[in-house]
């Protein structure tokens, strides 16, 4: 009764593991915004002229080439070179092709024609060959190497014109970006080559998955060389994430680290990005036509008249990509902008003196000045606050110095405007502006249009509102609401004691309106003070709207701000904001920042296990069942289920094992396979390694069956003869009965070697299928990540092939091998977690020892 208790308690917490994975894993993979992206058309047919390099570039980079994008008459006419444009580099990601230029090569054409080709952009492609960098990380130093040798050869077509270009700009996606920033590691590249650089979905921090030291030791060094020389890295840096649609790197990742010396990085997720205000997933980032026309429209903004290429001026850079990516004050961008402006002209002026004011415009055939004195309203309020439905480029609120009701010139607080997908407003402090005396609005004449301005003087606290999250283990069944009954604009919701990536929370926004016969809309926009992670929703009020609540970077220690919900209200609405723990949203946090670690706690857990069943036959002379050592042995990690699964999808519980000692043939397949890891790739080795173990417990196992079979009929035949031969007889059983007992317990002992040797060829993989991808171009991978590995792990595996527990039981080093397991578990999630290349090292170690015991 107790283990058929035990069975079901255990059942039990592996379906609640499961379904709390499932949940998880839905929330990563399927628990976020729809797609709003819109797709980018090209007006003409897409032509990639390639570029002719020299031959020896070529012979040494025979996977490799470099591509100029064309439509129409612009490709056939660039077909004749040298170029007259500015350069723009784009490298392409994992797996990723040169064709996904196209996208903003296409936008950034027509935005030229538009202005009559006065500046134009010549789009360059790099073709990798779609090689999977971001699973084998041996063939990144060279795709640096040949970007270096593209740039080259890029400024060397401007050769002769009279603006030719010193440096070219470059997007990168996701790896190209890594590879960008690994330029300035080469060591004769100058940095002066490269004037911009923007990475889209680029992880800068770490790897997704580490799954080979190649990788690794590029991100240390790039990451090392950006920190240890970042005085002198004068290279201006955008680094866009895609947010919470793009499962496959996560935006935490793409964050540049922030140094205090060094200013001309940002980083910015593109739901946060203005005029553009969605999430991307990984392929699509490349082509959102709402983060392209963002793109271009900072590239011409970055153009020097005078050298009619892209700025040198670092401030400058860094000013337009805070234009059109951080805060965009509903303006062309200005280097130097006007901050006094006239107010003259045929105008009419019209004092203000309530708090709370509207005004519609429609058909205005005069232009109005409306007047707001501060005098007493600073007696009362401290903030100011307006807003406009007409999202023109136009000044439209000044402020003015020591004037009675009119004034020529004003201060133009435009551009302290924020624009918003329906509005473009302003919040003033009035305290900071002690010498304006009054404050201007300005309606322009229209015709055939209609909008709308609004003015509102409060007082903070009245408009700032503290709201606690919920514990993380109220599972959603408790939470926490605040209502705003009052007739305000604006308001600020401090989401207090919200600050962790665990942390995730689902805000109800209900609005209730009374006498509203249009359409209203309010908006509700998500800030963290601490990084570009913004996020708006859109309602169409009165409605009912669910926001989701999670982050991306965590809450910085000495980060004393708080987030905010900021929202755009109705002064005919009012507001209920409720906020509860979303159980479904923390697991697919854990999975988002975590899962990656998985492998590295499975293997550990099988480590337990098996050291477990080594010191069983240690010490009782039999080993115990797979899943009973790992009950026993793994309890802190309860990883059962993933093994369990694994355990399946390879077989039978009881995997064979022979009677048979180590065969002639094994020293020549070990040296066969050896020589295949040598000349091949040490990855198809090992998976070659791991058929021929599965074939002979296979085999085994068919052996066993037969042998079971043939006992149960001598068994039959001996009671016939039990008369005749009752002696024999007797000694026969006893003898097929200790061999049934051995054959068992090498099968359980299989059973744990095959679970371990799989995680040791699923790590390998990604570098077996690079070389498969690449076979053409060259037999032999090199780098190979695996060979080492490969040269000990197949005679190793021979041996444990052809052997059973009967010819270790007496070994003097079982003792000591089945003690390993536990260190190198520890071990494993120490140093395997973040560096899963390391797995199979610590998993490799007691296996070797296995072996051994055959000898010792």
């Amino acid at each position: 009764m107790f283990l058929h208790s035990v069975n079901l308690w255990n059942l039990a917490f592996y379906a609640l593991m499961v379904f709390m994975a499932t949940l998880g894993l839905w929330d990563v993979f399927f628990g976020f915004e729809e797609n709003k992206c819109s797709m980018s058309y090209m007006f003409e047919y897409p032509e990639y002229q390639k570029i002719e390099l020299p031959k020896k570039l070529a012979k040494r980079y025979p996977a490799y080439e470099l591509y100029l994008y064309g439509e129409g008459s612009y490709a056939e006419e660039h077909k004749i070179l040298p170029l007259t444009g500015i350069p723009v580099l784009f490298l392409p990601g994992n797996a990723g092709s040169y064709k996904q230029v196209r996208s903003v090569g296409s936008i950034a054409l027509r935005k030229a024609e538009d202005i009559d080709f006065k500046y134009h952009f010549d789009f360059f492609s790099v073709n990798f060959n779609e090689e999977l960098v971001a699973l084998y990380g041996g063939s990144l130093q060279k795709q640096t190497k040949f970007v270096h040798e593209c740039i080259k050869t890029i400024l060397k077509l401007y050769k002769g014109q009279e603006f030719a270009p010193k440096s070219v700009a470059i997007i990168g996606h996701s790896m190209g970006g890594l590879v960008a920033r690994a330029l300035l590691t080469l060591k004769n590249f100058k940095q002066d080559l490269i004037n911009l650089l923007i990475t889209q979905a680029t992880p800068h921090v770490a790897p997704v998955l580490p799954l080979d030291r190649f990788i690794t030791d590029f991100y240390m060094t790039v990451n090392n060389y950006w920190i240890l020389n970042a005085r002198h890295i004068n290279l201006t840096t955008l680094s866009v994430a895609g947010g919470f649609r793009d499962y496959q790197v996560r935006s935490g990742l793409t964050f540049l680290p922030k140094l205090s010396h060094h200013t001309s990085a940002l980083s910015v997720v593109s739901s946060a990005v203005p005029k553009t205000w969605v999430s991307t997933d990984h392929l699509s980032i490349v082509w959102c036509k709402q983060l392209q026309l963002t793109t271009i429209r900072a590239f011409f903004d970055l153009i020097d008249a005078d050298t009619k290429q892209i700025t040198q001026n670092p401030k400058k850079k860094l000013s337009v990509l805070n234009h059109h990516f951080i805060r965009h004050p509903a303006k062309h961008f200005e280097e130097n902008p006007a901050i006094i402006s006239d107010l003259t002209g045929t105008s009419m002026w019209v004092p203000v003196k309530v708090s709370k004011w509207t005004y519609v415009a429609y058909n205005e055939s005069d232009k109005i000045y409306f007047t707001f004195p501060l005098a007493n309203h600073r007696k009362i309020y401290t903030h100011v606050y307006c807003q406009s439905t007409m999202l023109d480029t136009n000044s439209w609120i000044f402020g003015c110095i020591n004037s009675t009701s009119m004034c020529r010139q004003g201060i133009d607080l435009s551009w302290k405007a924020e624009l918003l997908p329906t509005i473009k407003s302003l919040t003033l402090r009035l305290q900071d502006y002690p010498s304006l005396s009054h404050l201007v609005v300005y309606v322009p004449s229209i015709h055939g249009s209609k909008f709308v301005v609004d003015c509102e003087f409060f007082k903070k606290e009245t408009r700032t509102i503290q709201l606690p999250v919920t514990h993380l283990f109220s599972f959603g069944l408790s939470s926490r609401k605040v209502l705003l009954n009052t007739s305000g604009l604006f308001y600020n919701i401090e989401l207090l004691n919200f600050g962790q990536i665990y942390q995730a929370f689902k805000i109800n926004v209900v609005s209730k309106c009374s006498g509203v016969k249009e359409e209203i809309t309010s908006i509700y926009k998500l800030h963290i003070p601490w990084s570009y992670e913004d996020s708006l929703t859109i309602a169409q009020v009165p409605s009912s709207t669910e926001i989701s609540l999670k982050l991306h970077i965590a809450q910085p220690e000495n980060e004393s701000q708080v987030a905010l919900l900021k929202m755009y209200t109705s002064s005919d609405c009012q507001y209920e904001v409720t906020v509860k723990t979303s159980f479904s949203q923390i697991l697919g946090q854990v999975v988002r920042f975590h899962g990656g670690a998985l492998p590295a706690y499975v293997t550990s857990s099988i480590l337990l296990a098996y050291g477990g069943q080594l010191y069983s036959l240690f010490s009782t002379g039999h080993c115990l069942e797979y899943a009973t050592m790992l009950d026993k042995q793994a309890k802190p990690y309860k990883v059962d289920p993933f093994v369990l699964m694994i355990k399946f999808l390879l077989g039978p519980p009881e995997l064979p094992k022979d009677i048979k000692m180590i065969s002639l043939d094994l020293p020549f397949l070990t040296i066969v396979l050896i020589i295949v890891s040598w000349t091949t790739c040490g990855a198809f080795a090992i998976l070659l390694t791991y058929l021929y173990y599965v074939f002979k417990i296979v085999h085994l196992q068919a052996s066993l069956a037969t042998f079971k079979n043939s006992q149960t009929v001598n068994l039959k035949h001996s009671r016939r003869n039990e008369k005749k031969s009752n002696h024999h007889k007797d000694s026969t059983v006893h003898y097929l009965h200790l061999s049934a007992n051995d054959a068992e317990d090498s099968l359980r002992m299989h059973n744990t070697v095959i679970n371990l040797l799989t995680w040791i060829v699923l790590l390998s993989m990604p570098s077996l299928i690079y070389w498969l991808k690449n076979l053409r171009y060259y037999f032999k991978l090199s780098p190979d990540p695996c060979k080492p590995l490969a040269f000990i792990l197949i005679p190793t595996m021979a041996i444990l092939g052809n052997t059973h527990t009967v010819s270790i039981k007496s070994s003097k080093l079982l003792k000591t091998t089945s003690q390993f397991p536990l260190p190198l578990a520890v071990g494993v999630i120490a140093f395997g977690s973040a560096h899963l290349y390391r797995v199979p090292c610590f998993v490799f170690i007691p296996l070797l020892l296995h072996a051994l015991c055959n000898f010792m």
